[in-house]
């Protein structure tokens, strides 16, 4: 099998519910969201599943409690103590097993919003328009005043997905079944910047598009063409493997 990146964002919280833009500040999912995490987790993670846990070779999360939740509500069976202190109730029922090391990483937090942090995209085309600056904000061109620009997101994401194709996939692609390690990575982190991701890992520049979505607790698979690493494809769609 081709090896493939997951992008899992994070649940629910109070401020994805009301459009507010989520950087730094560190905030909880809601109830429902832990709720619908944990339904993800049932439904994609298995060993007919789209997730395979024992097929996961490394899980790089971002260092927001919201993700980092996320992650533990996902119920992977992760074998070694994570790298944080578990941030709610311990889920004891873990039906797998998987031996892949959890990794926190600043290249995959949120994007640093700066001056926008907390406001909703309406907000910030108000206090542009009276700053004197153009209303057609497009955080993907303009970046954030005060924070990130876009040239910056393309650094720390291009920095880690070189590190992703030549850990983790150059050395399975390609190869036979019978003795090959695990080759599927797992990212946990949020909207913007897995999009922005999902955008540099097929060749895009955040500028040119397309618009990808990614909903509040969301998973998008990510992989490539004829089992070739110098061919990136974002996956539209899978069918689960379920055995006779």
């Amino acid at each position: 099998m081709t090896p493939r990146v997951f992008l899992v964002r994070h649940g629910e919280t109070e401020w994805s519910l009301s459009g507010k833009h989520t950087g730094l500040t560190d905030i909880p999912l809601t109830a429902n969201g832990e709720k619908r995490v944990k339904a993800t987790g049932r439904a994609l993670v298995g060993n007919d599943r789209l997730i395979v846990p024992h097929q996961l070779a490394h899980v790089y999360v971002s260092p927001r409690r919201r993700a980092q939740r996320t992650f533990e509500l996902l119920n992977l069976g992760i074998s070694d103590p994570l790298p944080w202190k578990v941030h709610g109730e311990k889920l004891t029922d873990v039906p797998h097993d998987c031996g892949a090391r959890v990794e926190v990483t600043n290249d995959i937090r949120e994007w640093d919003y700066g001056d926008y942090e907390g406001i909703t995209s309406p907000e910030i085309r108000k206090i542009r328009a009276e700053q004197g600056l153009t209303e057609k904000w497009d955080i993907w061109r303009d970046g954030c005043v005060g924070g990130e620009s876009p040239d910056e997101i393309t650094d720390r994401l291009d920095r880690l997905i070189k590190e992703i194709r030549d850990k983790w996939h150059a050395p399975v692609i390609g190869k036979p079944k019978a003795g090959r390690p695990p080759g599927d990575v797992l990212i946990v982190a949020h909207g913007h910047i897995l999009r922005a991701f999902a955008l540099r890992w097929s060749g895009k520049t955040l500028q040119d598009g397309p618009a990808f979505l990614l909903e509040a607790g969301g998973v998008g698979t990510l992989s490539y063409e004829h089992h070739n690493i110098e061919e990136p494809a974002i996956l539209l769609g899978g069918a689960f493997v379920v055995s006779p």
